[in-house]
């Protein structure tokens, strides 16, 4: 199969607004590329399409990540705070219609959206940056997106997510060094852990205590699968198992650790028996490794229109 196989960005526009309505009008990023994925329900050669250069990025999934971005620049999603979206007045609209209907309404507003983009890039160097510091970050934040997708469209250029960088740097890891990464990650987050492991662990990686306040924990139990950042998302089967694997030890919680992601039927199981199990997907490692600042980069940058205030 080849990228010109899979559906295009466009074509996912509209289904990524159902999967926010679906889920409650609002959703993280990471919810709404797991939904659209349950919903497409693709193959796994469909997932196994990868850029040429980038053999550790998803062709489809990151077309659904584009189209979530369009979803926001046609104005059919808002993101009032970075990485939550929220269905608009539009987006209602467009999920109302008939399938076919909604589809070439879509179509016809991305259409025009792109016709435009040139005539709104003129503006925005035009038009002073916002007073109020919260809109201007957004300001700023929307014309950082829609200038990446600009360039990502750029004959010769492919957009290249750092998050796919660090999974795919993960993955290289064997998967005794993988496993301690993850508990060496987790402990930075204050949790104290003994690591497993071994042919006799019952699916059992680490086992310990999680703090909750200064005086009271709880034990915790923790698996780790070193799965394809790409490949098949983890299943009900493996956490329900799981659960039972860490009940036998006493935990009172557990925390499933994946580089790829899991299944809506599993991220329901995870929940609804004893103990119930932190999902934590190649997403959210990435975002948990950032934030401690491991192997992962900030850079700084200035916004000179930031200071025209003053002027």
């Amino acid at each position: 199969m080849t990228p010109e196989e899979l559906p295009a960005y466009s074509d996912l526009i509209l289904p990524t607004v159902r999967a926010v309505t679906a889920l409650g009008g609002s959703a993280t990023s990471r919810e709404v590329t797991s939904r659209v994925l349950a919903d497409l329900a693709p193959s796994e050669e469909m997932l196994a399409v990868t850029h040429e250069h980038r053999p550790q990025s998803s062709v489809l999934v990151e077309r659904i990540q584009w189209a979530r971005s369009y979803a926001k620049l046609i104005r059919a999603l808002e993101s009032p705070k970075r990485g939550v979206f929220l269905v608009t007045p539009l987006g209602k609209e467009l999920v109302a219609l008939p399938p076919e209907e909604g589809f070439r309404r879509t179509m016809e507003l991305d259409r025009e959206y792109r016709r435009n983009r040139p005539k709104r890039a003129k503006e925005r160097t035009a038009v002073p940056t916002s007073a109020d510091p919260e809109e201007a970050e957004a300001q700023a934040a929307d014309t950082a997106e829609e200038e990446s997708l600009f360039r990502a469209e750029a004959p010769g250029r492919e957009p290249e997510r750092w998050q796919d960088v660090l999974l795919s740097r993960l993955h290289r890891l064997s998967p005794d060094a993988f496993e301690e990464f993850v508990l060496y990650l987790l402990r930075l987050f204050g949790l104290e852990l003994e690591r497993v492991g071994g042919s006799g662990d019952e699916g059992i990686d680490g086992i310990g205590t999680a703090p909750i306040s200064k005086v009271l924990s709880s034990r915790v139990a923790v698996q780790i699968k070193r799965y394809d950042p790409i490949g098949k998302p983890v299943g009900r089967e493996t956490v329900a198992l799981f659960q039972r694997d860490a009940q036998t030890k006493g935990a009172e919680r557990a925390i499933l650790v994946t580089l790829s992601g899991f299944s809506e039927p599993a991220r329901r199981a995870a929940i609804v028996t004893s103990p119930t199990v932190d999902l934590i997907d190649g997403e959210r490692l990435a975002d948990l490794v950032k934030e401690q600042r491991l192997g992962v980069r900030s850079v700084t940058q200035v916004d000179p229109a930031w200071f025209d205030r003053f002027d």
